[in-house]
């Protein structure tokens, strides 16, 4: 005889897919740091737009991230001294 229970997960739990924008100065050698802030999300798509003679770049990425864990990643992203900016988009 087995027995089987059905535990719902709590709505914090639920992946859900997040557009964030970052603006950034320093260009490409700020890249790694900014990549590095996304450590431990699970990236569904990334894009960093760098040219010369513009002060800012931009990294725009689609994440899947717990309902809470989207708050402290902006949070960790603005932390970061090249960031300017980042958002929900």
């Amino acid at each position: 005889m087995s027995t089987s229970f059905v535990i719902p997960a709590s709505r914090s739990a639920m992946l859900l897919r997040r557009r964030i924008a970052t603006y950034f100065v320093g260009g490409a050698d700020e890249l790694p740091t900014l990549v590095g802030a996304l450590d431990g999300c699970l990236v569904h798509e990334l894009s960093v737009d760098i040219r010369d003679g513009v002060r800012e770049s931009s990294m725009s990425c689609t994440l899947l991230l717990a309902g809470d864990a989207t708050e402290p990643l902006l949070e960790r992203l603005r932390e970061l001294p090249s960031v300017v900016s980042s958002e929900l988009v």
